[in-house]
């Protein structure tokens, strides 16, 4: 869904792009890997407003952030 704009379950194409975020308390869509909001890796959703499926994406320049600190 993030790069065809098709979802793979029902070949919607009606997709939108709900940003990460990271509030108060580690709330939001995201990875904290620090104390702060500012150590927080974002996560993105791709939904399809057809049929309700959902992905969820890291930008590729944080996978290594994310390797770094889990693997």
């Amino acid at each position: 869904m993030k790069y065809r704009n098709i979802c793979p379950k029902c070949n919607g194409t009606d997709i939108i792009r709900v940003e990460g975020k990271a509030g108060a308390y580690g709330t939001g869509n995201n990875i904290q890997l620090g104390w702060t909001n500012l150590s927080a890796i974002l996560v993105h959703r791709y939904v399809c407003c057809d049929c309700g499926y959902s992905e969820e994406w890291i930008d590729k320049e944080d996978i290594p952030t994310l390797k770094k600190k889990y693997k």
